[in-house]
């Protein structure tokens, strides 16, 4: 039987084609090399690297090479060396240059700030093609681990631990030390002064959590040191970083990212103070879930005048009434008079008295006749005070967000399949569940910011921005050509005004006439 046969290694071959040529007319790494063309890096802040005895290589060909990576689930700075080699793709993108690891990698580690300014600039490129609706966004976080292992992440309680365990072994080699000899003695002198050298160890890192007054349980990581151990899912637990992103409802496409170490409590009123600045209105309205449920969030939601729907989470155990007949939300509150009233009809009231919490301040209201309400026992577990009802300073932005959301149940319940869809392309299909950078979160953050330009530009060329965009860009070139010289046409010499461009990138040739 006969098989196609290959051609003989050792034979020379002359290739009559240049390289432009080996990569077809529609591959996406000519969008990513015109996209990148069409950025002023210099005034986005990308900084050269400095010149070893050599020039540098220029800020747009190591971005280049960092989109192509990531758009093709390629995030190392090692992998990313390697197909500078033998990828034609990338060999066309950056006219045969091969930059080494470590200059792919500082690039990625100094350019933050530009990275973000570029995935701006592709949410701006979006809007300009119709692809942000800007009236229904979605907000939402995912937990990206870090380089840090837990093994390597400490707060106060693990110290201590760690200290208690080393003094009780301490004890243990000297009680053994008393009655060794010779070798065996040796042996044990050195586990003592092993561990004495961790108890040091450990008491560094307790003096540097007792300095600590970020906050009151303060952590350590000593591999990245922004990282954070945090619940992940249930009772998972990771060293982590929290990626808070808002996504627009029309394309599922990233308008806004933000990567912090912190949990969603106090996350949303940033996100759309931010999400107003970029769509440069406040008509639209934002999703999110029971996580991002807090009175301070609602107040500067209001105060922005932004529509918002946050699910409303379940009411804790230990302020639940024995009858649910009887808990707080089915007392009704008068503002004229200030007062609660019971659904068995008592007027609750308050002695104006302001008691603070952690975040808030609040009021307490109660009544007497609690104490010889037929009820009482299905209302309330106390036995001194009787029932007594909470209100804070933003109650009353809760109480519209839950009005807003019992209006508006259908719109709520899209939430998830708009604000999870990116994360399962980005963690499930590109397998970027994790931070590639330990040094730090702004390192970090340019990490984040260039998978959410890969996943932006991706979506974009796939519904069709990469014709409209060849199409706009050639298109600007020729009236820029017009606009050169008013002597274009004698200099062509043909003596008719009247020429056919064709631009192949359309999806129908056009005739510009001249």
């Amino acid at each position: 039987m006969e098989y196609l046969q290959g051609e003989d290694r050792d034979q020379l071959t002359l290739y009559t084609t240049c390289l432009d040529d080996m990569v077809p007319l529609d591959n996406t790494v000519r969008l990513i090399d015109q996209f990148v063309a069409a950025l002023d890096l210099e005034q986005m802040g990308f900084q050269p690297l400095a010149s070893q005895g050599r020039p540098p290589y220029h800020p747009a060909d190591l971005l280049k090479l960092y989109i192509y990576g990531y758009m093709n689930r390629m995030r190392s700075s090692r992998q990313l060396e390697k197909e500078c080699q033998r990828n034609l793709e990338v060999i066309w993108l950056l006219k045969n240059l091969k930059p080494d690891h470590n200059t792919i990698a500082r690039f990625r580690k100094t350019n933050h700030k530009a990275i973000r300014r570029v995935f701006r600039y592709s949410v701006e490129m979006a809007k300009n093609f119709n692809l942000i609706g800007g009236q229904l966004i979605a907000g939402d976080s995912t937990k990206l681990r870090a380089q840090n292992s837990k093994k390597n992440n400490y707060n106060k309680k693990k110290v201590q631990r760690h200290l208690e365990y080393i003094d009780k072994k301490l004890e243990e080699h000297n009680e053994a030390l008393s009655k060794a000899d010779g070798d065996r003695k040796q042996n044990i002198e050195k586990e003592i002064d092993h561990r004495k050298e961790q108890r040091k160890k450990y008491e560094a890192i307790a003096q540097r959590l007792k300095e600590d007054k970020s906050s009151e349980n303060p952590q350590l990581s000593t591999s990245d040191p922004d990282s954070r151990h945090q619940i992940v899912r249930g009772t998972i637990t990771e060293v982590c970083y929290t990626a808070q992103t808002t996504v627009d409802a029309k394309h599922k496409l990233f308008i806004d990212y933000k990567l912090t170490n912190q949990n969603d409590k106090k996350a949303m009123g940033v996100m759309l103070r931010r999400a107003k600045s970029i769509l440069r209105n406040n008509s639209f309205t934002a999703l999110y879930d029971k996580g991002y449920h807090t009175g301070s969030e609602f107040y500067i939601a209001d105060q922005l005048g932004i529509k918002t729907l946050v699910a409303v989470p379940a009411i804790g155990r230990s302020s639940q009434a024995p009858n649910p007949d009887y808990n707080a939300e089915h007392f009704v509150y008068d503002k004229a008079s200030d007062s609660y009233t019971c659904p068995q009809g008592h007027r609750l009231t308050s002695n104006q008295t302001q008691y603070k919490a952690r975040n808030y301040t609040f009021k307490q209201y109660k009544t007497k006749v609690c104490k010889t309400c037929p009820v009482r026992s299905e209302c309330t577990t106390s036995k001194v005070n009787g029932k007594v009802v909470q209100r804070s300073q933003y109650t009353e932005h809760i109480q519209r967000n839950i009005e807003r959301v019992e209006a508006n149940e259908m719109l709520y319940k899209k939430r998830q399949a708009l604000v999870e869809h990116p994360f399962g392309t980005i963690k499930r299909q590109w397998g970027f569940d994790h931070i590639m950078t330990k040094k730090g979160i702004r390192a970090a953050s340019a990490d984040l910011g260039l998978i959410a330009l890969a996943y932006n530009l991706k979506r974009m060329f796939k519904l069709g921005v990469g014709l409209k965009y060849q199409y706009k860009l050639l298109r600007s070139a020729i009236f820029t050509l017009l606009n050169l010289k008013s002597s274009f046409l004698s200099f062509l010499n043909h003596g008719t005004n009247q020429y056919q461009i064709n631009l192949f990138y359309t999806p129908n040739p056009t005739i510009f006439k001249i």
